[in-house]
Parts: C-alpha cells; structure tokens; sequence
C-alpha cells in the first residue's frame, strides 16, 4: 500500500487504497483515411460511446455510480473537441458522469487512466471509466510542429518531426536498417497468429453504423505476410521530410540540426516499420475494492504503480526506458518481476532501444505485436495497450506486466498491473 506524503509537518499520513481494474474493451482499429476506413464515416462521440456502452453493460453497471469518465485524446480538434468524455458520456446516456479529456500526446489514454486510479486511490471517487479515442481520417490533421510555431520556444528546445528524432536515436543507438525491418517483420508475424487465434476477441467491441449495420468486428490495418525482405523495398520516409517547411521560419531539417550539427543521420524509418494510420477507441472500469465487493463486480487486475517522465524534448521518443524505472521503483519490482511488457511501437527503434537498455527479452515484449502491425490510434493506444496486456497475462496464466509509451515532447506514462 503505498502512502500519501504530508503537505505540511503534522498532517496525518492517509493510506491509498487500491485500485482494480474491472474490465477493458476497445473498438476495431479502422484505416485512418476517410477514403477507406471502416470507422471513418463515425462521429467520434459515436464510436467512443458504443465502446462505453458495451463495456457497460456486459459488467451490469449502474450507470447513475459511474461518478467520472476521462478520456485521453492525442488531437482534440474538429469533432473531437469540446471535451468528448463529457459528450460521449451524455451519448451513452450517463447523465450523472462528470467528463475530462486529457492531451498528452501519444500518452493520453494511459495519462487519463493514471488520474482516473488516482481519484479512487485517494477516495475520491469508487467508480470511474477511463479511456482514449482518436479518429485520425478526421481532415484536422495534427500540427507536426510540436511547438505550434513559438520561435522562442525554438531557440530553447528544437523540436523536430518525431520520426526525425527516431532517425536520430537509432544512429546514435547502432540501430540499422536490418533492425528496425526486422523488428517490425516480427510484428507483424505475432499479430497475424493473434488475429487467427482470436486472441483479441474478448477486448473487441463491434462498431455500427447509425443504421444499425455492422461497420466493424477486427483491426483492418495488419499487412500478413509481410516479411524483412519486402520491407527493405520500402524508401526511408523522413530523409525527404528534412526539407520540408516546419513553417515560414525552418524546415525540419534546419530544426534537427539546431541540436545535431555534425550528426550524419541514418534514415531507416518507414511507413512499414512506423507504427499505423488508425482509428479507434478503448476504455478501462477503475473501481475500488469496498464498491467491487459491494456491487458484485470481480476484479481483474489491480495497478501496482504509475509514473510520468519528461526528458529531452528534442529527442521525443526516449523517455520509457526511465519511465518504466520509475514505476517499478514505486512498486518495489524489478524487470526480472515482469512477466510480460506492452511498448508501444511508435517506430521499431523504440522498443528496440528499451529491450537494450533495460534487458528485456523479445519473448516478454509485444507477444501479439503491436502499433506497426496493428496501428496507433494516437490518443486511444495507452488504453488499449492495458488491456491487451491484461489479456495475455490471462492467456498465459501469467501474473504482472508493465505498460509503457513515448509521447512527442520528450514524455512517457508507465503502470504496473497484476493479476487478481
């Protein structure tokens, strides 16, 4: 049980209670083109609320005790904007769920669910849905200047275009082209063997159109089949991008060398070994354990511990190797107590580098594939990561697993969970 420190000498120490997870539940991935995905023609309101609903009423909830619904989302623009937990909660008709949404880049879902354990952790609340949604085949498209063009933030932390910044990691981390091929080759191959096997079905929320007609059952965005050999035929995506305009002030390029003069970067990122373009939406039931057990719910899984780290922004990506650290520091665990970690592939050379740094075996790490395979519906993922982790735990009769993301601007959430 881990303990509140005292905002001031002589305050009572208060004992946090636990947390358990109840259930999770997540939405196809669809395409992220408004051209081709199944999910595109959804207002995201809709394609959230479905999976609220869902997750609801397959655990028999009082939709009146549901005191909070916190949902991340990574570009909280167009349809997505307004808060969307408050409005896909009133769209799933839980009038009475207070609403928050959260922006934490890439991080947003797994952010989102760390404030909604925290609020029943202190006694805030005994019942809360956590959650992500992104509908990238909206036409508001993210503004790869991360620093929304502020010049003065410029000449502090040159921030590039992420995929810039994972050339750059994997050249100084010894990362080639083979590598990262590889990896994602891997990828590919372990998702293809959970699609056939259903690993995924019981996470799974069928999406429907207003219609009442099926829009989707299954991830849309695996490419089986795919090998080392057909990736390495794939062109570098971001040595183009280097000249790109950021604005009327720099390119990407110009940005990347503010930080890295002399750096000769080797461009070995591409889209098939980057993670996916996708729609999609997930959520978490949180409870404590006094209204569990009051209200026949039956626990999952319980969170161990979080944590949330910064480092360099200009390097974007490197920050859950010491992410990870944090959290199994907080919980008095080490990797070798992990029996299975999920990382999300924002590009190959990000797991890549927390398997070396960290020493975890490719065995633990993303067994059913992950992001490049799968797809990366921005502010969705962390949640969807938990649940896909819980899922293999329970497939494997395993016990603890550890969740972890990059987020553009040098951030990483992490948590620990365990088997109940």
């Amino acid at each position: 049980m881990l303990q509140l420190t005292p905002f001031a000498p002589g305050w009572p120490k208060k004992v946090m209670q636990e947390v358990w997870i109840i259930d999770t539940a997540r939405s196809p991935r669809g395409l992220g083109r408004a051209d081709k995905g199944s999910l595109a023609t959804l207002h995201p309101q809709r394609l959230l609320s479905q999976v609220l609903v869902a997750l609801k009423e397959r655990n028999h909830l009082t939709t009146e005790h549901i005191e909070h619904v916190i949902i991340g989302c990574g570009n909280p623009a167009g349809g997505q904007r307004g808060d969307i937990a408050r409005m896909a909660a009133l769209d799933a008709g839980w009038l009475q769920s207070s609403g928050t949404t959260v922006d934490h880049f890439c991080g947003s879902s797994l952010m989102a669910t760390q404030f909604g354990a925290n609020c029943i952790a202190t006694g805030q609340h005994n019942l809360v849905v956590t959650g992500g949604i992104e509908m990238m085949s909206l036409p508001d498209k993210p503004n790869l200047a991360t620093d929304q063009h502020n010049l003065h933030l410029r000449t502090k932390h040159p921030i590039t275009a992420v995929g810039i910044s994972a050339h750059v990691i994997a050249t100084e981390e010894g990362f080639g082209r083979e590598d990262v091929d590889a990896f994602a080759a891997e990828s590919q191959k372990r998702a293809a063997t959970a699609i056939s096997r259903g690993y995924f079905q019981r996470s799974i929320i069928p999406i429907h159109h207003e219609d009442g007609s099926l829009a989707l059952s299954e991830d849309e965005y695996p490419r089986p089949g795919t090998t080392a050999d057909s990736l390495g035929q794939l062109k570098p995506v971001f040595a183009d991008f280097m000249d790109y305009p950021m604005d009327d002030t720099h390119t990407f390029g110009e940005v990347a060398r503010m930080k890295w003069p002399d750096l000769e970067i080797d461009h070995v990122h591409h889209a098939g070994n980057s993670s996916g373009i996708v729609d999609g939406a997930a959520a978490l039931i949180l409870s404590s354990p006094e209204y569990a057990a009051a209200n026949g719910l039956r626990p999952r899984a319980r969170i161990l511990a979080s944590a949330s780290v910064a480092g360099s922004p200009e390097y974007n990506l490197n920050e859950p190797v010491p992410s990870a650290r944090k959290a199994l520091a907080q919980c008095g665990l080490t990797v070798a107590d992990m029996d299975l970690f999920e990382v999300n592939e924002a590009f190959a050379v990000v797991p890549l580098r927390f398997m070396k740094h960290l020493g975890v075996d490719h065995s633990k790490l993303n067994a059913n594939g992950g992001a490049i395979a799968l797809g990366h519906p921005i502010g969705a993922t962390g949640a969807m990561l938990i649940g896909t982790l819980l899922d293999e735990l329970e497939r494997q009769d395993q016990v603890r697993g550890l969740v972890t993301l990059c987020a553009a601007g040098g951030l990483a959430p992490s948590m620990v969970i365990e088997r109940l």
